[in-house]
């Protein structure tokens, strides 16, 4: 499967939530994800060791669906400015693949 880029805004202080869809990349058909796990990160550059987990899903696994989330607390302690993140999923027979990839804009929040 090919590396999706997708930039991101993130409001600090706020709830976020981003559902992405995906496909197969020989058959343009939608992934099934049945028996895969995911995860994904963001951090302020690929060697940082100061990481936040998104909340990963697979929301629809014959649908090709994956959700991210972080939560207002877990936002507002986000470093305004660009990030980077990626999402990775594991098939059932353990091999990993990047699916998604991008800058995140951190954006300051007043309220």
């Amino acid at each position: 499967m090919a590396v999706y880029v997708a930039n991101l805004v993130i409001n600090q202080g706020a709830d976020f939530t981003q559902t992405f869809t995906l496909e197969d990349n020989t058959s343009n058909a939608l992934k099934n994800l049945t028996g895969y796990s995911i995860a994904s990160k963001i951090s302020k550059h690929h060697a940082s060791t100061n990481q936040t987990a998104f909340t990963a899903s697979i929301s629809n696994a014959t649908g090709g669906e994956i959700k991210l989330s972080l939560s207002d607390v877990q936002t507002a302690a986000l470093a305004p400015g660009r990030q980077v993140y990626d999402i990775i999923l594991t098939d059932p027979s353990g091999i990993k693949e990047r699916v998604v990839e991008g800058m995140a804009l951190v954006r300051d929040g007043v309220t």
